[in-house]
C-alpha cells in the first residue's frame, strides 16, 4: 500500500473530508492500493466546523504528523490541499517539493502567475514531478466539442477569487495557450471576460454573482454545443491523480496551468477597469 499524505491549511475542510472515500473508489475501480494515512495542518481548529486535526484524523483512520517534514518523510506521495487559500502553496511547496515525492497542489493553484513560476522553479531544482487543475476541466461534456476554437462558459460561486479558476481552466483546457488580451463588463448580476487570441480562438467566461450552474457552449467550424456540468467530474480528477501517482505523468502540459494563471491575473486587472481592453 502506498501511503498518501494531507497538507492543508486546516484539515476539515469540503476537499479533505471527501477525498479520502474517492480516492478509495478509485483504488477499487482501477485497482490501485492508497490510503490517506498521514495529515498535517498549520491551523490545528478548522474555522468551518470547529473540528481539529486530532478528530479529523480519528475520523479518516490517518495519523496526525506533528510538523510538515514529519509528513513529508513518511507519506509515499503527498496532496497539499488548501483549496481556499492559494497564498499557502509556495510555503508548503518549499518544504514539499524538497522530498522529491509526486505531488498534487490543489486549485486554485497560487495566487498570482508570479508565485506559480516560484513553485514550478522550485519543483525543477528537486526534479519533483507535481501537477495542479480544477477538477472542472475533466468534465466529460466538454470532450464532446473536437477541434473547438472558441467556448463561452457560464458558472458562479461565493466569490470571484475562489471560483473563477474552473471556468479558466475549462477554457484553457479547450482552447490551449496563448491568449493576449482580455476585457471585463459587468453588470449588478454578473461579470464577463472576453479573451482575444491571435488566431480564430474567441472565449468568454460570465460570472453569476448570484450564482448559476457551471455551463459550456463551445463550437468548432461545423458545429455548436451547449452543455450544463453535470458529469462526475471529481471522480475523474481523482482518478487523474492516482494514475499520476502511479506513472508521474500528467495529461497536460505545465504551460497549461502557467496560462490559467495568466488569464486569472488578468481577471482581476480587468475587473477593476471595466471595458478596458488589458493586455496579459
Amino acid at each position: 500500500m502506498k501511503k498518501i499524505g494531507f497538507v492543508d491549511y486546516y484539515i476539515s475542510e469540503w476537499h479533505a473530508n471527501n477525498y479520502p472515500a474517492w480516492i478509495e473508489e478509485v483504488c477499487q475501480k482501477l485497482g490501485f492500493d492508497y490510503k490517506v494515512c498521514y495529515a498535517w495542518a498549520e491551523e490545528r481548529i478548522s474555522p468551518i466546523d470547529g473540528v481539529t486535526t486530532e478528530e479529523w484524523c480519528e475520523k479518516f483512520g490517518a495519523k496526525k504528523c506533528d510538523t510538515l517534514e514529519e509528513l513529508c518523510e513518511k507519506s509515499d506521495v503527498i496532496i497539499v490541499l488548501a483549496p481556499s487559500d492559494p497564498e499557502k502553496h509556495l510555503q508548503y511547496a518549499k518544504t514539499v517539493l524538497k522530498y522529491g515525492k509526486r505531488t498534487y497542489i490543489d486549485k486554485t493553484f497560487a495566487p498570482c502567475l508570479d508565485e506559480a513560476k516560484d513553485i514550478f522553479a522550485l519543483a525543477e531544482r528537486y526534479n519533483t514531478p507535481f501537477f495542479s487543475t480544477s477538477a472542472l476541466r475533466y468534465a466529460s461534456e466538454l470532450e464532446k466539442c473536437e477541434n473547438c476554437n472558441r467556448i463561452k462558459t457560464v458558472g458562479g460561486g461565493s466569490n470571484l477569487c475562489e471560483y473563477i479558476i474552473h471556468q479558466v481552466e475549462m477554457v484553457v483546457h479547450k482552447l490551449g495557450i496563448g491568449a493576449t488580451h482580455i476585457t471585463a463588463k459587468e453588470t449588478e448580476d454578473n461579470a464577463v471576460f472576453s479573451l482575444k487570441y491571435p488566431d480564430q480562438r474567441e472565449a468568454s467566461m460570465t460570472f453569476a454573482y448570484n450564482g448559476s450552474p457551471f455551463i459550456a457552449e463551445m463550437s468548432n467550424c461545423k458545429d455548436t454545443f451547449s452543455e450544463e456540468i453535470q458529469s462526475n467530474f471529481f471522480g475523474t480528477l481523482m482518478e487523474k491523480i492516482l494514475t499520476f501517482f502511479e506513472t508521474g505523468k500528467s495529461d497536460f502540459s505545465g504551460e497549461e496551468t502557467l496560462e490559467v494563471m495568466k488569464i486569472r491575473d488578468g481577471v482581476f486587472v480587468s475587473e477593476k477597469s471595466p471595458e478596458k481592453c488589458i493586455e496579459l
